[in-house]
């Protein structure tokens, strides 16, 4: 019967649950997080018992009223009715990728051309999460040099201006699949040619970004107060592009490994009061674009790293949920990935072992790997395996599985 309900209508339950609450204990929470005078008790019951079984979609003020409540973004618990994707403009421009090239060869840099690399550097961006990253590198450092040999022609000062940004652009997605093959020192030496096209342009986005790769670096590494000194610079630079919610999340992680619960949470609540006043994406496929389901992978992490299993299990579930297209295709599987680690890390803590190594060697064993990121994450589920089951031959054979990924 629950599979018949709309998503929205199974979250609102589950994520009531795994916070503990009765309907009537949820329905009176919304009171703290309404800047009006909410009806009394018995209507505000009514109406999320209603909610629950799907009998009626919140309008806008309720929406962003009981999204609040259960501590998530109303973008994510209510999605738009229909997502925008700019994949299908790269037909329109009527321009293969060889044309393009060739008329940037040329000099023949109008309008048209120059949309035809917007759209095909939003492309690459978009590929990020399933393209294999080696083939993914090589294509967005020609199309690099390419804009790069741009400068020589004479172009006028917008022109110039658009290409260093698209440059600056490409060079922050280099570096993001270079960190992802383990590669850190080059990684590090784009990430810094990134900063410095974003300081000739003056663009926050690639700024912000280019602090965000820095404090990636760093939770990965373990230099938590790196974290959040490089998310505090990312802040201060980012304006008002949306990386600024994923500075606002890489500190709340940092902050959760430091055992700073309290600082965690209010954190976490800022960076989702800033997403929940941003529109939604053009292109959620976008690597350097925040959608409103990412928050969810955001809070699932530090609920994990502070013991919340219940609910670390509610938003690892829909995370695989929302990476999961209709055809069953994964749209994101290093979300997925992580969340699996979640879920095997709380599977551990609750005594069963099986069902941990299992999602522990599935998260392993994904083609689209982050290596860093992974390895940071496996080694979480490792730690809690030779805490309770360290002379178990599943933990062991899980160990040396890991100890691969990070060889590599």
């Amino acid at each position: 019967m629950s599979q018949d309900l709309p998503t929205w209508a199974r979250r609102i339950r589950s994520m009531r649950e795994a916070k503990g609450w009765s309907q009537l204990q949820a329905a009176e929470q919304m009171r703290a997080h309404s800047d009006k005078e909410l009806p009394a008790t018995d209507h505000l019951l009514r109406r999320w018992k209603a909610w629950e079984l799907g009998e009626n979609r919140p309008g806008g003020f309720y929406a962003s009223v009981v999204a609040a409540t259960l501590g998530t973004v109303t973008a994510s618990l209510f999605p738009p009715q229909k997502s925008i994707s700019d994949l299908e403009l790269v037909s329109a421009t009527g321009m293969s990728t060889l044309e393009i090239m060739s008329r940037l060869s040329a000099s023949d840099v109008n309008e048209a051309t120059l949309q035809a690399v917007r759209i095909t550097v939003d492309k690459l961006c978009s590929e990020y999460s399933r393209m294999p990253p080696e083939d993914l590198i090589r294509e967005g450092q020609q199309w690099l040099r390419r804009l790069v040999e741009m400068q020589e022609q004479r172009l006028s000062f917008r022109q110039r201006r658009e290409t260093l940004e698209l440059a600056g652009w490409l060079a922050l997605l280099v570096g993001c699949l270079e960190y992802d093959l383990g590669q850190r020192q080059a990684a590090e030496a784009t990430r810094r040619s990134a900063l410095s096209l974003g300081e000739e342009v003056g663009s926050g986005g690639i700024l912000g970004w280019a602090h965000e790769m820095r404090a990636w670096f760093a939770l990965t590494s373990g230099d938590y107060r790196g974290v959040i000194a490089a998310a505090d610079a990312g802040e201060a630079a980012a304006g008002n592009h949306s990386v600024t919610v994923q500075l606002i999340a890489q500190k709340a992680k940092a902050l959760a490994r430091m055992g700073r619960r309290d600082e965690m949470l209010d954190t976490l609540e800022r960076g989702r009061v800033v997403l929940d006043g941003m529109p939604y994406p053009d292109n959620i496929e976008n690597h350097f674009m925040v959608d409103p389901s990412k928050y969810d992978f955001y809070a699932m992490d530090c609920y994990r790293q502070i013991g919340e299993n219940r609910l670390a299990r509610e938003l690892s579930d829909e995370v695989i949920r929302a990476s999961t297209d209709f055809h069953g295709n994964e749209r994101w599987p290093m979300r997925i990935a992580e969340a699996q680690v979640t879920l095997g890390i709380v599977a551990a803590r609750e005594g069963n072992l099986d069902e941990a190594v299992g999602y522990g060697r599935r998260a392993l064993s994904g083609d689209r790997k982050s290596l860093p990121s992974l390895a940071m994450h496996s080694r979480d589920l490792s730690q809690v395996l030779t805490e309770r089951y360290a002379d178990e031959p599943e933990t062991e054979a899980y160990l040396e599985q890991l100890q691969s990924i990070q060889s590599q």
